[in-house]
């Protein structure tokens, strides 16, 4: 069989045949983008698995924040960044998007506090200079509490004191701040122990509350019976004892603060508990004032300027102060048609102390005290007004006892009871003056005048008429006087007869008298010679 040509040359090449596809394997080239999409899927997981919370904080104003460059900063290390600002739903205020790292999911609960770091000078106090070079950044201070936040409410003013701080913080009610801001100091025993870390109005409108903290250890010198009083600058007062000045420190002097003490009686009493209300006074005088539990009120009516006299002075008992003034009225008694002063005054009774000798009981005075002070009384005590200071003219009230008062008694009508007064030194002094001129005004110096000037007419005339009538015959006595003066002196003179006469005459009487001498003397020794004569004279 023959073949076509050609065809022998064909039939000794052999036929492909098709092989199927293995599907089990895979190219190598496809490799590559496999394992580019493991590491891409791999470093997202990684990234949405290391990825920290997002929180947002809502500032008044976004001064100092800038996406993309404000750091969050806790303990000056950066843990977040703001990622975005805008503003608030109702335009009044700002919303910063925070982006923190995973290790401060754990520092996000309910109290944790955020602040723009801002250079500031408060309550003595510089902070936040190094923002000046670096730029502000965001503040934060974690709470204790446990339930987690996402959205917080940013302060304007960074906090005072940081979260776990050893101390404690109080609470002070008072009538005003004064010179006190946040961060002003607080002063115990001059030294400084801690700050004001908020304040706020009453919601009254009458007073303040501050939040004060107090460090430790100082904390534990707090006790429910301290006394909290202004520090602020200097204090000068002008009072019955003259002129105090009083201060804390030269930082006290020019950004004010607070100081506290524990009166020594009361020093021994447990710590105060946190967040123990106190008042706060306005110095150190009214705050370590003595704080009586039993308080009696009287009321004493002067009738009398009581210029000088203001709230608050003391009421004096034989130098001891023992109460002090509480308000000052005034009264009109339609009957008398007068006005009175009366003085509302605070008395402390547990200040009557008894000391006796070492070894004796002392006491208080005890009992009814209105027995006692109707006794008092009835023995002439008084309230008097008195000077204090001559240089201020300050005054105060004095209880004594006058023992040469008018009796009284005490007016248990009245509410509060009324104590007998008596005039003070000067008024007594001003109306024993008035009631001499009142005297005076009584003598008629007028017509004593008169009489007086008739007088002197009378004398004039006597005068007159003696120069007229008698002076005459006045000189020719005095002349006749004189001759009889120089008759008889011209008699005394030596070598005149009568001289001569008269030196006979003494000579003659002193002979006389040399006689009668000798014979007292014979008589004496021969006293029978006066019935017998003597001897020899027989004849």
């Amino acid at each position: 069989m023959s073949r076509p040509p050609g065809e022998s040359e064909r039939s000794d090449i052999p036929e492909a045949t098709a092989a199927p596809r293995s599907r089990g394997r895979m190219q190598i080239v496809w490799l590559v983008p496999l394992i580019a999409v493991l590491i891409g899927g791999w470093l997202a997981v990684k990234a949405i698995l290391e990825q920290g919370p997002t929180i947002t904080i809502s500032f008044e104003t976004g001064e100092g924040i800038e996406a993309g460059k404000t750091k969050i900063k806790f303990k000056n290390v950066d843990i977040g960044m703001v990622k975005s600002v805008t503003l608030s739903g109702d335009h009044r205020g700002v919303v910063a998007t925070a982006e923190l790292s995973k290790d401060a999911t754990s520092l996000l609960v309910d109290d944790t506090r955020f602040w723009v770091v801002r250079p500031r000078i408060s309550g003595g106090t510089v902070s936040g200079i190094g923002t000046l070079l670096s730029g502000s950044f965001i503040g934060m201070d974690v709470g204790a509490a446990t339930k987690a936040r996402q959205h917080y409410k940013g302060l304007e003013t960074p906090p005072v004191i940081a979260t776990g701080v050893p101390g404690r913080e109080f609470v002070l009610k008072g009538e005003d701040i004064g010179s006190l801001d946040v961060g002003s100091p607080i002063y115990y025993r001059r030294l400084q122990v801690g700050q004001i870390t908020s304040y706020e109005l009453d919601p009254n409108g009458k007073g303040v509350t501050m939040h004060v903290f107090v460090n430790a250890p100082y904390d534990r010198y707090v006790k429910p019976d301290t006394r909290f009083w202004q520090a602020s600058g200097i204090n000068v007062s002008l009072d019955t004892s003259g002129v105090k000045v009083d201060t804390e420190s030269l930082v006290a002097i020019l950004i004010g603060g607070l100081a506290f003490r524990t009166p020594d009686d009361t020093a021994d009493q447990p710590q105060a508990d946190m967040h123990t209300v106190f008042t706060l006074f306005h110095d150190r005088a009214e705050a370590m004032r003595r704080h009586e539990r039993i308080v009696d009120t009287y009321v004493l009516n002067f009738k009398e300027s009581v210029r000088g006299l203001t709230v608050g002075a003391p009421l004096d008992f034989l130098g001891i102060e023992v109460g002090e003034v509480a308000a000052i009225h005034t009264r009109f008694d339609r009957v008398t048609r007068q006005f009175s002063i009366p003085v509302e005054v605070r008395f402390y009774p547990e200040r009557f102390t008894s000391r006796y000798t070492a070894g004796e009981p002392g006491g208080r005075v005890a009992g009814d005290r209105r027995q006692l002070a109707q006794w008092l009384v009835e023995h002439g005590l008084r309230a008097q007004l008195r000077t204090a200071n001559l240089l201020t003219g300050q005054r105060y009230i004095a209880l004594d006892l006058f023992p040469n008062a008018p009796k009284a008694t005490m007016n248990w009508n009245t509410s509060p009871p009324e104590m007998p007064t008596v005039p003070g030194g000067l008024q007594s002094l001003q109306d024993s003056v008035t009631t001499l001129v009142a005297k005076l005004n009584k003598i008629p110096f007028e017509g004593i005048g008169n009489d007086a000037r008739q007088t002197l007419r009378d004398a004039d005339m006597l005068v007159k008429r003696l120069d007229k009538e008698v002076a005459p015959q006045a000189l020719q006595t005095l002349a006749a006087a004189q001759t009889a003066l120089n008759s008889a002196n011209n008699a005394l003179q030596p070598d005149t007869a009568v001289q001569a006469s008269t030196a006979d005459a003494m000579q003659e009487l002193a002979r006389t008298a040399a006689a009668f001498r000798t014979l007292a003397d014979y008589l004496e020794r021969h006293p029978e010679a006066l019935i017998r004569g003597k001897p020899g004279d027989s004849k």
